[in-house]
């Protein structure tokens, strides 16, 4: 079992580097999950690794440590993508005001444009 699973791993790493390569993905988008692929590989390869940073944080199990770890990952990328959703809602409110700024330019220079045809 535990060789299906680094390989699993490691086809999944190949998958999400092969992503970037192809720009389906972002680099700065993926290096939460690849640093997490990578820790799993190591958690297979040297699984007493779990219990030694169970204990080390005062985890009963290392089954709860493994929980544990999957929640705080999952936090990490939800908080990943909520600031990279602020920081797309910016950009895309400041690019409706300079929209807006522009649209109001050329109503402007249209306006000066039938004045100035009509007097003559």
């Amino acid at each position: 079992m535990k060789v299906i699973t680094i390989i699993c791993l490691v086809l999944c790493l190949f998958l999400i580097i092969n992503m970037v390569r192809k720009r389906t993905l972002e680099l700065k988008y993926v290096l939460l999950w690849i640093g997490c692929d990578l820790a799993l590989i190591l958690a297979c390869l040297f699984p007493s690794l779990i219990g030694i940073a169970a204990r080390f944080l005062g985890i009963a199990s290392p089954m709860n440590m493994i929980f544990f770890l999957g929640f705080v990952f999952s936090l990490i990328i939800i908080f990943s993508l909520t600031v990279a959703l602020s920081r797309e809602t910016a950009r895309v409110r400041k690019l409706a005001q300079e929209l807006a700024l522009f649209e109001e330019e050329i109503r402007v220079s249209d306006q000066k444009t039938d004045t100035t045809s009509e007097t003559r």
